[in-house]
């Protein structure tokens, strides 16, 4: 397949691209900089330069590929705030790919369930700081009915791996490094779901070559690992102590989500696209060591 990827840059788009380019796809990257458009290439990758902001690059994109991975999301503008720029993304794919039963994969973040466990059958509902997010997941859904093969992939809190910079660990590795503290909230008893990126980034190979339309897919390998036992991985690695701090401590959002029980499941998506997490857990992948170089 002839595959056009956004966010193939980042931080998951970095393992999908190469996952793709060994299936035997053809890869066409968004690249908005002289950087990424060289990492890519390195990659094995073709360029099309421009940015998410940029509909009849993105629309040129989609008509002249096999179908589309949107990956990209600016987080370092908040959810919030890039959720138009996405949504203008959205659009622009579903008015190129419209009644060409193209697939069209989009990026949503693992819904949660407090107390419970969330699934792949759990209703979109358009609350909590992801709500203009889920805004955006729920039209690109709505667009199976002008007859693109929209699928969506739910990535939890952690995908973790070696080479990750900017995630919710290396953020609590940073906070234990400045406090002398690896800390939890409450009694550290309540659930995190992860995946390694390497496992997510075959679960987008697959969605992209089989993913019936309308289809959610969770892309969990940990259905839920302990804040406690997190926090106390890294204490190990950096030889600080495990200990219980107030959520004020944190801040927001990283107090709420790191008190908040969201354990996923991926059981439905294991079994109808014959996904297999084989990597390591985000326990071993701390306790391997690369977290801390």
């Amino acid at each position: 397949m002839h595959i056009f990827v956004t966010g193939a840059s980042g931080w998951i788009g970095s393992f999908v691209v190469p996952e793709l380019i060994g299936a035997g796809h053809r890869v066409v990257a968004l690249a908005r900089s002289d950087s990424s458009a060289a990492t890519l290439t390195a990659a094995g990758a073709e360029v099309l330069r421009g940015e998410l902001i940029d509909g009849d690059t993105l629309k040129a994109g989609a008509r002249a590929s096999d179908g589309v991975i949107h990956l990209a999301y600016d987080h370092a503008l908040g959810q919030v705030a890039a959720a138009p720029t996405d949504s203008a993304a959205i659009d622009s794919f579903i008015a190129a790919l419209a009644g060409s039963n193209k697939p069209l994969i989009v990026t949503g973040a693992t819904m949660t369930h407090p107390g419970g466990i969330a699934t792949e059958t759990d209703p979109l509902l358009a609350a909590g700081p992801i709500a203009a997010r889920i805004v955006n997941m729920q039209k690109a859904l709505a667009a199976t009915e002008r007859g693109i093969r929209v699928s969506l992939v739910m990535i939890p809190r952690s995908a973790h791996g070696n080479g990750e910079r900017h995630g919710f660990i290396p953020q609590l590795i940073n906070r234990a490094r400045t406090t002398g503290v690896s800390a939890y909230v409450g009694d550290g008893a309540n659930r995190w779901p992860a995946v390694h990126v390497k496992d997510a980034a075959a679960l987008y190979r697959l969605a992209i070559e089989k993913a019936p339309a309308g289809s959610v897919l969770n892309a969990v390998g940990d259905e839920g690992v302990p804040v406690r036992d997190v926090a106390r991985a890294i204490a190990r690695g950096l030889n600080l102590p495990a200990e219980s701090r107030p959520v004020e401590e944190f801040g927001m959002p990283l107090g709420a989500l790191l008190g908040t029980d969201m354990s996923a499941s991926s059981a439905i998506t294991q079994k109808l696209m014959g996904w297999t997490p084989t990597q390591p857990g985000l326990i071993e992948d701390i306790e391997q060591g690369h977290y801390f170089r």
